[in-house]
């Protein structure tokens, strides 16, 4: 498997700034809110979003956050505001929220599913504190999600980091987003920076929980989307084939909009 994705990074970096500009205009909104991780996807998102020149408000939400993901952070909204007068920023600490939390709640003796429960619960806290400044600023959530992420592996939190108003690079690939991360100047410590969902208060990187790199994943994805099948791999090629196809199908659930349950007109 090889990736040939090409793109008119300028072309696409322009088209995204000016969707972004006139959605929030016709939904008669201020701006927009962001949570900022230290990541690629939410330093290129963020960046694109101060493009437009509406006001935007950059959060910061720590809760035992690796050391690293916080300076990434701060070095990225330092970036911005150099470069835009319309970027403005906040930090919410969440740690003693998030342990309140966790305090009043029940525990299992199954670390590894408290551990994932915990971390998902991390996200929806998040995504709560996001949108209670969205709120306060009369803003829109502005969504981090790239395509691998959000309509591949579905490797994102339910109501957390996927509850979101917007998503300006949900049809980029991460090579992609790199790609525009680069043409737009972002810090080359967050472009080398290995990814990582910051859930769980330490080091760990998306490739050691989903088993495979996006450069792979977003391979197999194409090449999914365009028909193949596992037999058709051998190999490492077909080890990851078989990661993401799994990921894709156990995931529908977040990847699909909510099932709705139709009425038939006659039992009505």
């Amino acid at each position: 498997m090889t990736n040939n994705i090409k793109m008119n990074t300028e072309a696409v970096t322009n088209h995204i700034v000016t969707w972004l500009k006139d959605y929030a205009l016709n939904a008669k909104v201020s701006g927009y809110v962001i949570g900022i991780s230290g990541g690629i996807d939410s330093a290129v998102t963020s960046t694109l979003c101060a493009m437009t020149e509406l006001p935007l408000l950059c959060v910061e939400m720590p809760i035992h956050q690796d050391p690293s993901q916080v300076s990434r952070a701060k070095e990225h909204i330092t970036f911005l505001k150099n470069n835009f007068s319309n970027v403005t920023s906040t930090v919410a600490d969440l740690t003693s929220t998030f342990e309140t939390l966790k305090d009043s709640l029940p525990s299992s003796n199954d670390e590894a599913l408290l551990n994932l429960t915990l971390a998902n619960t991390r996200a929806r806290l998040r995504m709560t504190t996001l949108y209670y400044y969205a709120g306060l600023h009369r803003s829109l959530v502005a969504g981090t999600g790239n395509k691998v992420e959000d309509f591949g592996v579905g490797f994102f939190t339910k109501y957390g980091d996927g509850g979101v108003d917007i998503s300006p690079i949900a049809d980029l690939m991460k090579s992609e987003v790199r790609a525009i991360g680069e043409y737009l100047g972002v810090p080359s410590s967050i472009i080398i920076a290995k990814p990582t969902d910051g859930l769980f208060g330490d080091e760990r990187s998306d490739e050691d929980q989903l088993g495979a790199n996006y450069d792979e994943l977003e391979i197999a994805m194409t090449a999914h989307m365009n028909g193949a099948k596992a037999d058709d791999f051998t190999g490492r090629e077909r080890e990851v084939f078989d990661i993401y196809s799994r990921l894709n199908r156990i995931n529908q659930h977040k990847i699909n909009p909510i099932p709705v349950c139709i009425i038939p007109t006659e039992l009505k």
